[in-house]
């Protein structure tokens, strides 16, 4: 029974920062409308506004993704999955799930995906496949599973 209120006052820490990232995100966007709109003294207020067009756009891509995230967590525990591993189906000690509420695996699992390349999500991580010597690289030189 412990297990179960400890998973269900995690419902509610996701809950909580699903509906922050929500209100963040909405300021972030609105924020972003609003830079774009004002206009622009000299080339240093543009390069600024520029910088700070791209830090706010990441940050948002960033609360984007975690809020995905969080909406899938819930989604899990709608339907009864959640806290389970997505590997090896075993339960996802409570530890993890407090400090990581998303957690779709236990940390073996997870230690696997990450050895293949592969995010929690099952999905490959292509953000550095030219991080090679000469940035060229052939979608041949790469094994598709």
């Amino acid at each position: 029974m412990a297990r179960k209120d400890s998973l269900d006052s995690l419902k509610q820490v996701l809950m909580k920062r699903r509906d922050a990232l929500r209100k963040a995100l909405a300021g972030d966007l609105s924020l972003l409308k609003e830079l774009r709109e004002q206009s622009a003294g000299d080339v240093v207020d543009f390069a600024l506004d520029s910088a700070q067009d791209e830090i706010s756009s990441q940050l948002a891509e960033v609360e984007s993704r975690e809020l995905a995230k969080l909406d899938m967590a819930l989604e899990r525990m709608r339907d009864g999955s959640y806290g389970k591993c997505a590997g090896c189906n075993s339960a996802i000690p409570l530890a993890r799930l407090q400090a990581l509420p998303y957690a779709t695996c236990c940390i073996d699992c997870q230690r696997e995906l990450e050895k293949k390349g592969i995010d929690a999500n099952n999905v490959a991580d292509w953000a550095n496949i030219f991080d090679n010597e000469n940035g060229d690289a052939a979608i041949s030189d790469y094994e598709l599973t």
